[in-house]
């Protein structure tokens, strides 16, 4: 599988680990940056991430700034991604099972290097289970949560 990871510089900590996880584990990874502990703007780095997973580049991403709050933001703005920021296991496999979360967030001021690879695991190893959550994603996916006003 194709990943594309990014992070910003307050996440730049866990991104090493992280991506020779991925590796070990026999996946592509597409590093984004940053590389280096000057700020830079989260958007920017989430921003690429996203498009690479809406336009097929990539098949799933992992993007890592202070909390993950904001990458998961800026990416959902974009088509067909799916991002969750997750601070344990349980959630990590939830996103993916339910959710068919397609971009991981993780703040690398809320948890260490040890549960953030517990974490990446967790969502690695589960499977989407379509069915009826399947149909709640497509509402997900359409303008609004296919809700009507």
């Amino acid at each position: 599988m194709r990943y594309v990871v990014g992070c910003d510089h307050a996440g730049l900590p866990l991104k090493a680990p992280l991506i020779a996880e991925l590796e070990m584990r026999g996946h592509e990874v597409h590093d984004i940056g940053t590389d280096s502990p000057e700020s830079v703007d989260y958007p920017l780095f989430a921003a690429v991430a996203a498009a690479a997973v809406r336009d097929g580049r990539a098949d799933r991403g992992l993007l890592i700034c202070g909390t993950g709050l904001g990458m998961a933001l800026t990416a959902n703005r974009f088509e067909r991604v799916r991002a969750v920021t997750v601070s344990e296991p349980f959630s990590a496999r939830m996103a993916r099972a339910h959710n068919d979360a397609n971009v991981l967030c993780m703040g690398a001021r809320v948890v260490g290097p040890g549960l953030a690879l517990e974490i990446l695991g967790a969502w690695l190893d589960q499977e989407f289970e379509g069915g009826r959550h399947q149909a709640r994603v497509d509402m997900v996916m359409r303008p609004e949560g296919g809700l009507e006003r």
